[in-house]
């Protein structure tokens, strides 16, 4: 470990502000010297004592339960120490500060190359020390940060399931899977003068396939994870009055939007998000495309296709009532062909058409029909919007994922898919085959942490919060 990593650490646990409790928390080898010197007694492990927590004059500074969990059977898999007391942020400010004091007075580190003194700690640190201390894999500690800041139940459940390692154990079994498969070829390669043919008598190529069944699977799963977690924007996209606001109200189910008769009364995004099965919909309205002169409606629009450029799916919403008017086809066909060119092709645009309280003519136009007023279409909207994402629960339940998780996968499948080719040949390259395994074995690594950068760690622990 580096000399950082040995350093004793605290912080306040519990989310900033005024509340019923407050939990300062700290992490280090040998506690319970600290333990000692602030209480004067020793506490029983794992067993909440109220007690007070006295200043360096033996005052009370308040009256809380204390918890004494001794390494490696913690969290973090050190000596973990927590305070809970009133959650007053000058109370929790006096209690750190009185940790800190009773600390100057004893050794709570042993042995080069660590450090000697308590710390505050930084962002994440504490779930790093468990990840470190292999307590957790890099997979859980990333469902520790998913589950705070889950956004939908759906979401807090898969990162919870997470969490409890169902992601990494499917990993692990894959991996394994894999070494032996690496396993049989590189016997083959080092006694090829033995007359048994190790990779046909162990069925190598049907263990290659299972390993690509499988992985498949666990792609599947993670894409709908990784979904679930970060969810979809959706930008409302057309001319004036088209009915854009409405549309964001009424999806929201709530009048979050002006909306008026006048044209170009959005003149700013408005985005709010929504939940449809579980997965976080951030919808964002914008201002009508159309030219105008109008300084602060040039900036509006401006700013809606900026939106637009950013978007993971456009609905682009069309007035029903204007639908066979020469000069607002005209403008529709200008704003598809800007749409075009600033998505490209992989961002997927929905046709809408708004407004069939108002009018429902004999000759439809293609696309999505709905009344904002009266709610008709809106289920199949939702519905649309999740196909597009690609959304569908699989059978075998969901576990919260990261981009990056997914990313990892798929350099599996590709490896595999190359080591599938050179197993295939005619003139079989196994030392090929051998190098494609034990890249995709890296690349299920680099999930759990096995093979990961310290500078991928930095990125991963700084988005915790403090405490956590």
């Amino acid at each position: 470990m580096l000399p950082r990593q040995c350093d004793p650490i605290l912080a306040i646990a519990t989310a900033p502000g005024r509340g019923s409790v407050g939990i300062v928390r700290i992490s280090g080898k040998n506690l319970r010297a600290l333990v000692q010197v602030i209480f004067g007694r020793n506490l029983q492990p794992r067993e909440a004592t109220y007690l007070p927590f006295p200043d360096a004059m033996g005052q009370p500074i308040d009256h809380g339960l204390a918890l004494f969990f001794p390494g490696p059977h913690s969290f973090t898999g050190e000596d973990v120490l927590e305070l809970q007391a009133h959650g007053g942020p000058v109370v929790l400010q006096l209690l750190m500060a009185r940790c800190l004091e009773a600390a100057a007075h004893v050794s709570l580190t042993t042995g080069a190359p660590c450090l000697p003194g308590l710390r505050v700690a930084q962002p994440g640190e504490f779930t790093q020390r468990a990840f470190l201390n292999d307590k957790i894999d890099l997979a859980q500690a990333e469902a520790i940060a998913d589950l705070i800041d889950a956004s939908t139940e759906a979401a807090a459940r898969s990162a919870t399931q997470s969490l409890a390692g169902v992601f990494s154990q499917k990993i692990h079994r894959m991996r394994d899977a894999l070494i032996h498969l690496r396993m049989l070829v590189e016997a083959t390669l080092d006694f090829p003068e033995e007359e048994i043919d190790f990779l046909q008598k162990s069925d190598a190529q049907g263990q290659l396939n299972r390993l690509q069944l499988a992985l498949d699977s666990i792609l599947q799963q993670a894409s709908q994870g990784a979904l679930l977690r970060e969810g979809i924007k959706v930008v409302i996209a057309g001319q004036p009055n088209a009915g854009k606001s409405s549309l964001l109200n009424a999806l929201a189910g709530a009048e979050l939007a002006i909306v008026t008769p006048i044209a170009g009364t959005t003149r700013d995004k408005v985005q709010e998000t929504i939940q449809i099965e579980g997965v976080p919909i951030h919808i964002v309205d914008t201002a009508g495309l159309r030219p105008s002169d109008d300084v602060v409606e040039k900036i509006g629009i401006a700013r809606a296709w900026e939106a637009i450029a950013g978007a993971d799916v456009v609905l682009f919403l069309h007035d029903l009532t204007r639908a066979f008017a020469t000069d607002y086809i005209a403008a529709d066909a200008d704003i598809a062909v800007l749409l075009a060119q600033t998505l490209g092709k992989n961002v997927p645009v929905i046709e809408v058409w708004n407004k069939t309280d108002a009018l429902t003519p004999q000759t439809l136009p293609p696309g999505l029909l709905l009344s904002t007023k009266t709610g008709a279409g809106l289920d199949t909207l939702r519905r649309a919007l999740l196909d597009t994402a690609g959304w569908h629960a699989p059978e075998g339940g969901v576990f919260i994922a990261r981009e990056r998780h997914v990313q990892a996968l798929r350099r599996v499948g590709a490896h595999l898919e190359q080591a599938a080719a050179h197993l295939s040949a005619q003139a079989q390259s196994l030392d090929l085959v051998a190098e494609e395994l034990r890249l995709g074995q890296n690349a299920l690594g680099e999930i759990t942490g096995e093979f990961t950068s310290d500078d991928l760690l930095g990125v991963i622990f700084s988005k915790f919060c403090i405490g956590k």
